[in-house]
């Protein structure tokens, strides 16, 4: 399967002329690990009956680890230990039980897909240097394009995380409102503003600071682009995108929907009413490493029209990749419309694992989160300490636990005090003794709650009911 591997490091002087250099790939490695990676990574890290998190304190794993990099070199036996040793300690974010962040689960399509382009190493600048991935990314863009209600077309790539993605939005926007600011910079422009909600992804403040338009300047001077969500991280919220979207069109300002995470649920014909008028956005920021398991990272950035002004805005025509007397089409050369270089094959696995669950299998995987995330929402209704924070929209389940020895204390300043100390203790002891993984998080005026996201396919009702059981015991003496 693999090449062995030879000791020597270069061809010899004295050997014969044509002969090959020894392979340096170190195929009995690449044997040795494989296995290893299938049981402890993939197998034992999606066992339910297996912990979630190995928890060890940072002082205690850096010297289990053994972080030092020294001069010599260690055997094959030793790394593969430390392959080990790096699985056993990560949190196995693909068990069912674990649900502290946006994305989660294990889909094997990807995993395949994932493996493929490590094992590749592509770029995607030029269709010269990754010509299948450069076609599955334009498949996977028109179709999610499809799927938005684009019906004039667009255009698109995928970006190193939803982050970027909204960065792009904001870039974009300010070049469409004052293109003179790609060549003249920040002296050519007026003071320029730009519009969001208090519930908006700390990235679109971010990119407010790292474009120089500056954070006191998102909410304004000489507004430019409204950032609506769709899908908020800690609540799970929808903006109304169609009043949003009248009120741009009204005054020829820029319309972004930051739909990272609600974005999946235009896959689904039950849900996709929640991003009502997306179709009239003018950009779009969709993960779909977030609930439709394409692995991290997976981030498409979008924008309506055959416009051309990814490439107007960041084309720097560098002329030792995108030479314009190629022998084939070079629009397929799409590399000078991103703000990267190298850029990695992220929509291949996606692509994969579409190509193998269909459209529909995509759908019922979201349908089947939404209906876990309600079977929860009224378990927690029934249940004595238990309290939701608001009734959820999409897979973010928010509630608190009120331990018994304050079920019975009059609701005030002094009741909601204690009751904010509760998670970080409940979620300290759950992450000590590897039964699960629960977020939260204190939000505007109200105290420490927890929130629950529901992604994976392999999360049942036994599993629902595991977590607020766990929670209640591991909160009831507080």
């Amino acid at each position: 399967m693999f090449p062995e591997t030879s000791s020597k490091s270069s061809a010899s002087p004295a050997e014969p002329k044509g002969k090959r250099p020894p392979v340096l790939v170190d195929g009995s490695f690449l044997r040795d690990a494989m296995p290893i990676i299938m049981e402890e990574a993939v197998r034992k890290a999606t066992d339910v009956k297996e912990k979630v998190c190995e928890w060890r304190s940072p002082e205690q794993l850096k010297e289990v680890l053994d972080l030092e990099l020294r001069d010599g070199g260690e055997a094959n036996p030793k790394i593969l230990q430390r392959c080990r040793d790096a699985i056993r300690y990560s949190v196995k974010t693909g068990h069912p039980r674990f649900f502290n962040q946006l994305y989660a689960g294990l889909d094997p399509y990807s995993l395949v897909g994932r493996f493929i382009t490590e094992a590749l190493n592509p770029s995607l600048y030029t269709y010269e240097v990754a010509p299948v991935f450069i076609l599955t990314e334009e498949a996977v863009l028109k179709k999610m394009i499809e799927i938005i209600g684009w019906t004039e077309g667009g255009d698109g790539l995928f970006s190193p995380g939803g982050s970027v993605s909204n960065m792009y939005a904001v870039n974009v926007a300010r070049y469409q409102r004052c293109p003179n600011v790609k060549e003249l910079g920040l002296s050519a422009m007026p003071r320029l503003v730009m519009f969001t909600s208090e519930e908006c992804h700390y990235s679109v403040a971010k990119a407010a600071a790292f474009l120089g338009i500056g954070t006191k300047n998102v909410y304004g001077a000489l507004p430019f682009m409204v950032n609506a969500t769709a899908g908020t991280t800690i609540l799970g919220a929808f903006d109304p995108l169609e009043e949003i979207a009248d009120i741009c069109e009204r005054h020829s300002l820029w319309m972004h929907v930051d739909a990272c995470w609600g974005g999946a649920a235009l896959m689904s014909n039950q849900h996709r009413h929640l991003l009502k008028g997306i179709h009239r956005a003018d950009s779009v920021a969709w993960n779909p490493h977030k609930m439709l398991l394409a692995g991290l990272q997976c981030c498409a950035f979008m924008v309506r029209g055959q416009t051309d002004i990814l490439q107007r805005c960041h084309s720097a025509n560098a002329s030792y990749l995108f030479q314009q007397d190629k022998f084939y089409d070079i629009s397929y050369d799409t590399g000078d419309k991103s703000i990267q270089c190298s850029r990695k094959p992220d929509a291949f696995k996606f692509w994969l694992m579409w190509k193998a669950l269909g459209t529909k299998g995509l759908e019922e995987r979201v349908d089947r989160a939404l209906a876990m995330a309600r079977y929860l929402a009224e378990e927690i209704k029934k249940r004595e300490g238990f309290r939701l924070v608001m009734e959820p929209e999409y897979a973010n389940v928010c509630f608190w636990y009120i331990p018994p020895s304050l079920r019975s204390t009059p609701e005030g300043p002094e009741f909601w005090k204690r009751v904010h100390a509760v998670a970080p203790v409940v979620k300290e002891r759950m992450m000590k003794k590897g039964s699960m993984l629960v977020g939260y998080q204190p939000h505007g005026d109200k105290v420490n709650f927890f929130r629950q996201i529901i992604i994976s396919p392999q999360v049942s009702r036994e599993d629902m009911d595991f977590l607020l059981d766990e929670i209640n015991t591991l909160g009831k003496d507080l």
